[in-house]
């Protein structure tokens, strides 16, 4: 059922703030400024997720060619990033509203006290009336601490807002059966039911190339932010009154569907962190996690990769297909578990002079996959 009051995060991408151009595309932003005051004015709670800083950067220097290095991109996203968010708030307070910008990054989102943090200071953003206008901080960013693109991004800010829909501003109306761009008889997918494999094969790359995320970035999006419980859309950022449509429930574009039942909200925080290794399990091992909601014992190790300290998020694969079962937090270091693997909890003590109790992931540290 609809609520009256929702939290709507927009993410847009920098095709659609650009137009496909090489600047951003002035009118068309004022047209969704125009379009998330008056929600804003009804009492919803609007995120923003903009990309476009880099290209507001290049706008200022007036394009003038810089070598190929990622020194390049920050230079752009730190000039750029002035520029953009003046015009945010420009453009809102032409309707009263006051913005307030967050810069994060993925090391905001693998911590939890700093996940609370941010969460904490989204959630006094919303409460005071203003719109939080995010993006990710390229101008200090490293590529082992980037989420790497905003569609990502934005289903972490999903989490971080406990949303109850995430907009998916493209320049294209959706997903398609096939790519529209080569067969024009591709249909319009207007609801999903689950990310599979058959999904991810229909999705396409970026039609623009000035941004970093395609479909299947998107699709990655959807997945998180269904399981967190948010509902999510994929539409196209040219439509007039698509985020009115969004916020009202009329179809528009292709909607995912949140799964019966969402990962509850204390392991959201469990998204964020890329997995630091990956730990293989037999076949009894995935029957308990996923038949029997068991934690993962060091008896059904069977192999242990990456070297990991205690206490950060791992993949937990199966050793006979390779499959992603869940992700969690180590109990124990690498190792240490690789000591432990394939023996009784009993053991461990006696293997490693210490035992962090008898689970190598405990369940309530770990979410399915």
């Amino acid at each position: 059922m609809k609520k009256d009051k929702q939290t709507l995060v927009i993410k847009l991408g920098t095709s659609v703030l650009t137009g496909g151009s090489s600047c951003l595309n002035h009118a068309h932003i004022l047209e969704i400024v125009r379009e998330c005051a008056p929600l804003h004015k009804a009492g919803h709670r609007i995120v923003i997720v903009t990309s476009g800083g880099v290209a507001a950067g290049r706008e200022t220097l007036k394009n003038q060619d810089f070598p190929k290095a990622f020194s390049s991109k920050r230079l752009l996203a730190a000039v750029g990033q002035i520029r953009l968010m003046g015009f945010w708030e420009k453009l809102f307070s032409i309707y009263g509203i006051n913005i307030g910008q967050m810069l994060l990054t993925r090391a905001d989102m693998e911590d939890r006290e700093r996940f609370l943090n941010a969460r904490d200071t989204l959630d006094a953003l919303l409460d005071n009336g203003i719109i939080p206008i995010i993006n990710e901080n390229d101008a200090v960013a490293t590529e082992e601490i980037k989420v790497g693109d905003n569609d990502n991004l934005s289903s972490l800010v999903a989490i971080l807002a406990d949303a109850d829909k995430l907009l998916l501003l493209t320049d294209q109306e959706g997903l398609f059966s096939e790519d529209p761009r080569k067969n024009p008889d591709a249909k319009l997918i207007e609801e999903v039911d689950g990310v599979d494999d058959k999904l991810r094969e229909m999705a396409g790359d970026s039609v623009s190339g000035l941004g970093t995320g395609g479909m299947m970035t998107k699709l990655q999006a959807a997945q998180i932010a269904n399981r967190a419980g948010t509902e999510v859309i994929i539409a196209a950022g040219s439509k007039a009154g698509v985020i009115g449509d969004v916020v009202a429930g009329r179809s528009v574009g292709t909607r995912f569907h949140i799964p019966k039942v969402p990962v509850e909200s204390r392991k959201r925080w469990l998204f964020g962190p890329p997995p630091a290794g990956d730990i293989f399990i037999d076949d009894g091992a995935v029957e308990a996690i996923l038949r029997q909601g068991k934690s993962l014992l060091p008896k059904g190790i069977t192999k242990v990769e990456g070297d990991f300290s205690r206490g950060v998020v791992v993949r937990i694969r199966s050793s006979t297909s390779g499959k992603d079962i869940a992700h969690g937090i180590s109990c124990y270091a690498s190792d240490g578990l690789r000591r432990v693997a394939g023996k009784h909890s009993k053991d461990i003590k006696d293997i490693l002079g210490y035992d962090y109790g008898k689970a190598a992931i405990h369940r309530d540290d770990m979410i399915i996959s």
